[in-house]
């Protein structure tokens, strides 16, 4: 059988099995039935066997052989089987299945969702991480408390006060259901409301249509039927996740049952204990309608990726306007991996760009499903709402009702990945018109140790004014916190347009192992040849940059641009003969490097020149030199012709009073409101976010102005020599007398700032509250 096959028919397997052994702890079935197959002859047809008679039982879909053709066609040896189902039980097995909740069944089952068997030539299968797992480092199972709050939030407002006849139409959807997590949430959620109502309105008694409930007190195998196939949908591009999100359904469908139970309620409802979900969770691309069909692929990718239609699929529900929930936790999967998706994407979706992550789509997809009164209610990674590529998405949803936005920063929330997840959920506005008075629930999740996400919400949320969600970037700070970063945009200009955009990044080499040296490299190269100097750079790294300090570095870069050999050499016919002639020590060196270099993709003319740029010779001026991820601002002057990599970006300019401004407390608040954060309190400071910094311009013609920019010049002249002098203190008394220089110069930069933008007491304690205190404003101290 091939690779599909053999990933469908082993996933069939481990799931019915699971389910029998849950249901043996459970006492829906005789503790040792699957060990009774081990008794004689072949294994794997006993095993079939108790496969017919639980399909006859349950009636589930999990069992049905009309639909699979593979399991009751193939030979597994006894041995195999054995081993199996022994680790199934006691001792071999330490779990007791009856109190394993679905939601932890639901955790493992992720774990094998994010792999592959695939076949080696020798025919050996091999068990692999699926590409896209790789890339995002892991699956993780979203946690409970998450699952709990979104349900609440979506799911919760639309039965609210509800009788079950007028739940009966509501229909709640993940669209990228995995394991199911997020639809056994909204199915527990309303089978406890349905619970509570039968039981706050009628005494509990043997079931019946007007109140079904067992004389225990818990739902009727039938009602809670009902209710997961008139209200649970699910679809998902990987067929093995819909198959574990329909046994996770019926496992959550089938709890509290025993076999008396379920006996009994046979004989009284004449029919099989569980429903068929087929019509329910289906396997299809939800981001990609079968229009895709039109476009000329071959059929093995085609097949990959399974265009599926929404309103042939389930169309009982549009017939109704469309879903009133989609919930979950769209894929993490990088632009990278999309393929031919792209294309179809840039012609379908509102939210397009190129480097756009998947989940991006998923957010329009998501709410085109709804009707007008429906809720959407997602976690997923807060990138969007920062960087370029999330520009057309924040345009779109500013059309829609955003009801609430909880975001974690770089929390843990996923346990071992640092995702930075957001929780957003939004209603379909058709009149964009009415959004003008919306205020949004904003909440910035400071910790992970509350008691409940949805008491740390209360206590900790903000109103924030819909209007004053930029294109740019959104900053959730709260409505003082907006009010303030459109003061200072009101003040300045862009810093990109003060400098009149000469703001670069820093150098990719594609091989820094070949190009980057040290320094005693260097001196031996030299020594060797003295012309090798005029091709050896001094290189900084990000962390070399220090705040208002001189760089150093024993890094040197072998800075040969693209069309150097070709212009030095005179179009020479050999070019590597020509660099043996002519700088023979660097030749020598990197010779060992030829292979990787030439494999680069962004090489220049030859695999020794770096790729392509227009502003190499702005490094050997002077220039401001800023480090791609710190905690707070970190930017420093430069004039002795450092280059420095991709991890940094520099301003050309011998502006020192832009230095001292950007430095400042109040640029950092407002750069700290924009960027991407990283984890441990890092932010992003590329040029995308300081591009962006308002920067207030000095009007020569005003005298108070024209002292503030001169005296900010010669306070960070002294802070560049003070930082100097400290490199090269030893004794304890000299170092703090220098700091104390430091900071009073560092303070009265900050004072000069908060005059110059016009900043009152308040807002100035609004800065500090962001970006520290440590210097204080002479009339305000917090």
């Amino acid at each position: 059988i091939g690779e599909d096959e053999l990933n469908f028919v082993v996933q069939h397997i481990i799931d019915r099995l699971i389910f029998l052994r849950i249901a043996e702890d459970r006492n829906v079935e005789r503790y040792g039935n699957l060990q009774d197959t081990l008794k004689s002859e072949d294994y794997y047809q006993n095993l079939l066997k108790q496969f017919h008679t639980a399909d006859q039982k349950y009636n589930s879909g999990l069992f049905d052989f009309a639909k699979d053709k593979i399991s009751g066609s193939i030979a597994i040896d006894n041995k195999i089987i054995k081993s199996i189902i022994n680790d199934l039980y006691y001792p071999i097995s330490p779990y007791e299945f009856s109190v394993i909740s679905v939601e932890i069944l639901g955790s493992a089952y992720e774990q094998f969702l994010g792999k592959t068997i695939s076949l080696s030539k020798g025919g050996r299968a091999v068990i692999e991480e699926k590409p896209e797992v790789r890339k995002a480092g892991g699956v993780y199972y979203t946690p409970q408390y998450i699952v709990e709050y979104i349900v609440k939030n979506t799911v919760g407002k639309l039965i609210d006060g509800k009788a079950p006849k007028d739940i009966t139409k509501i229909k709640v959807v993940d669209p990228a259901c995995g394991s199911g997590s997020f639809l056994i949430g909204a199915y527990q959620y309303l089978l406890q409301h349905h619970k509570d109502y039968y039981t706050n309105n009628g005494k509990p008694s043997k079931g019946s249509k007007a109140n079904p409930l067992t004389p225990e007190g818990n739902l009727t195998t039938a009602e809670k039927k009902r209710i997961l196939l008139n209200n649970i949908y699910g679809v998902d591009l990987d067929a093995n996740a819909v198959e574990v999100t329909k046994l996770s359904l019926l496992l959550k469908c089938m709890e509290g049952e025993t076999e008396a139970s379920i006996s009994s309620q046979l004989k009284l409802f004449h029919e099989r204990v569980l429903p068929t979900l087929d019509g329910n969770i289906k396997d299809g691309n939800s981001l990609i309608d079968i229009d895709f069909y039109a476009s000329e692929i071959d059929f093995g990718e085609e097949k990959k990726i399974k265009p599926f239609n929404w309103k042939k699929a389930f169309p009982e529900v549009f017939k109704q306007g469309g879903f009133d929930c989609v919930i979950g936790n769209p894929p993490y999967v990088r632009q990278e991996l999309l393929g031919i998706q792209k294309g179809y994407f840039q012609q379908k979706y509102k939210v397009y760009h190129g480097m756009a992550d998947l989940y991006s789509y998923f957010f329009e997809k998501g709410i085109e499903l709804l009707n007008e009164d429906g809720y959407f209610g997602i976690i997923v990674a807060n990138k969007w709402m920062r960087a370029n590529y999330g520009e057309p998405l924040r345009k779109w949803l500013k059309h829609q009702l955003i009801k609430e936005i909880v975001d974690f920063g770089d929390l843990p929330v996923f346990k071992t990945a640092t995702t930075y997840p957001a929780i957003i959920i939004v209603q379909p506005m058709r009149n964009v018109a009415k959004l003008k008075d919306h205020h949004i629930e904003v909440t910035a999740v400071k910790t992970l140790e509350f008691e409940t996400l949805e008491a740390y919400i209360y206590e900790n949320k903000k109103s924030l004014y819909w209007d004053s969600l930029e294109t740019a970037g959104w900053n959730l700070g709260g409505e003082i916190e907006q009010a303030l970063l459109k003061k200072l945009l009101a003040t300045g200009v862009s810093l990109e347009k003060y400098v009149n955009g000469n703001i670069f990044r820093g150098i990719l080499t594609g091989l820094n192992e070949a190009f980057v040296i040290d320094g005693a490299t260097k001196d031996k190269i030299i020594r060797e040849d003295k012309n090798s100097v005029e091709i050896i750079k001094p290189f900084l790294a990000g962390k070399d940059v220090k705040r208002y300090q001189f760089p150093k570095s024993d890094r040197y870069l072998i800075f040969f641009p693209k069309g150097f050999t070709n212009r030095k050499g005179d179009n020479p016919k050999n070019g590597w003969k020509w660099l043996v002639e002519n700088y023979p020590a660097i030749a020598n060196y990197l010779k060992e490097f030829e292979e990787a270099g030439e494999k680069r993709y962004d090489k220049g003319e030859y695999w020794w020149e770096l790729r392509a740029c227009d502003y190499y010779k702005k490094f050997e001026k002077p220039k401001i030199i800023i480090p791609a991820i710190v905690k707070s601002a970190s930017y420093t002057y430069d004039e002795n012709q450092f280059y420095s990599n991709d991890k940094t970006s520099i301003i050309s300019t011998d502006d020192k009073y832009l230095l001292g401004v950007i430095s400042s407390k109040v640029l950092d608040f407002y750069i700290k409101s924009i960027a991407a954060t990283k984890q441990g309190g890092f932010f992003e400071y590329k040029p995308m976010y300081v591009s962006k910094l308002p920067i207030k311009v000095i009007d020569n013609a005003i005298q108070n102005e024209k002292r503030s920019y001169d005296e900010v010049t010669k306070l960070v002249n002294q802070l560049l020599e003070l930082n100097k002098d400290k490199q090269k203190q030893t004794l304890q008394s000299k170092l703090d007398q220098i700091q104390n220089r430091i900071d009073y110069c560092e303070q009265r930069i900050n004072e000069i700032v908060y005059e110059l933008y016009g900043l009152t007491k308040e807002e100035i304690a609004i800065v500090l509250a962001v970006v520290g205190k440590k210097y204080y404003h002479p009339q305000f101290t917090a």
